[in-house]
């Protein structure tokens, strides 16, 4: 019997002990730094993610992780780049105007916000879940968004190999475009005082890699990612393109008579764009971007892009059900 024991008494001191590494690690609190410059503490690998914004959704899916919730862009319009799975989520209101009540039903053990719509309810934010703020409106901030949220949900590896293959995808695109053809371009939401995204907002920056001049120009240092232009202006530097996201239901830059005059216009080339546009930091939305750019500066070159099969590529089979 003394044996017995002694062999049982082993056997669980192995079982601890080999258990025991796992729960440390599943217990183990991360810690990042956001684009506040707050140091933020994230207790294990967060499985109820909710997003103000939809790159937590956009990450988390890729990672084949559904968040529990998300706001939304345009109320009733489930993006196609997401499968229109945000149906499936608790909607917490627009992201701009986030509902912290409906929020907090969701019990949430992570809140990926966007930084500008949330900074100023940070410690209501704060209160319910570690909160993480992101500016999530240039490209370089997005190669380091999609590799934070994916170490911190516990798979930094495939945060990786997204953003090497999207970098490789963008020189691939960028190589087989036309190199004597720069169409000038402009990305907006229009409107009656269109706001334009500059150069390094990430939409743009894939449309300038695949050779287009966009007429909005650079950022000035420290400046913000998009400006207001007028119809004037933008008459002046007539774009030949002009991707407009399909945020504003009345269309009012089209009754203004300056827009007839625009080249863009009078060719054509108007394209109402949606959600993947405005939010494209996460890993679904820069390739689909990347692929509808192409196509819209380069139809004879590219193909036409069925946005839910590009995006079934990228969330894994068992989510899609």
């Amino acid at each position: 019997m003394k044996s017995i024991s002694n062999w049982l008494f082993a056997t669980g001191l192995l079982a601890a002990v080999m258990a025991g590494p796992a729960l440390a690690q599943d217990a183990k609190t991360q810690s990042l730094v956001d684009d506040r410059g707050v140091k933020v503490e994230i207790p294990g690998h967060p499985t109820r993610v909710a997003g103000i914004s939809y790159l937590a959704a956009d990450v988390a899916l890729a990672l084949g992780i559904k968040p529990v919730a998300t706001t939304y862009m345009v109320a009733g319009r489930e993006p196609d780049f997401l499968l229109g799975l945000t149906k499936d989520m608790k909607q917490v209101g627009q992201r701009a105007k986030p509902n912290l009540e409906l929020l907090s039903e969701t019990k949430p053990d992570l809140i990926v916000a966007m930084r500008r719509y949330t900074v100023g309810n940070a410690d209501r934010f704060q209160a319910i879940a570690p909160y993480v703020a992101y500016n999530m409106e240039l490209l370089s901030e997005s190669y380091k968004e999609v590799a934070e949220l994916a170490k911190v949900l516990g798979k930094p590896e495939r945060g990786q190999q997204l953003n090497d293959t999207f970098k490789q995808h963008l020189a691939e695109f960028g190589q087989k475009a036309p190199k004597d053809k720069h169409p000038r371009f402009l990305i907006t939401f229009g409107g009656d005082d269109p706001f334009a995204f500059h150069t390094e907002n990430t939409a743009a920056s894939i449309v300038a890699a695949l050779g287009g001049d966009n007429v909005a120009g650079p950022m000035t240092q420290n400046g913000r990612f998009g400006l207001s232009l007028s119809l004037e202006t933008i008459l002046e530097k007539d774009p030949e393109v002009i991707f407009i996201i399909d945020y504003y239901p009345d269309r009012s830059h089209e009754k203004n008579p300056i827009w007839q005059q625009l080249s863009a216009v009078k060719n054509g080339r108007v394209h109402y764009v949606f959600d993947q546009w405005a939010e494209t930091n996460g890993p679904i939305a820069r390739e689909v971007v990347l692929r509808e750019a192409a196509h819209y500066l380069y139809p004879d070159v590219f193909p036409a892009v069925d946005v839910k099969a590009e995006a079934a590529k990228l969330i894994p089979a068992d989510l899609q059900k």
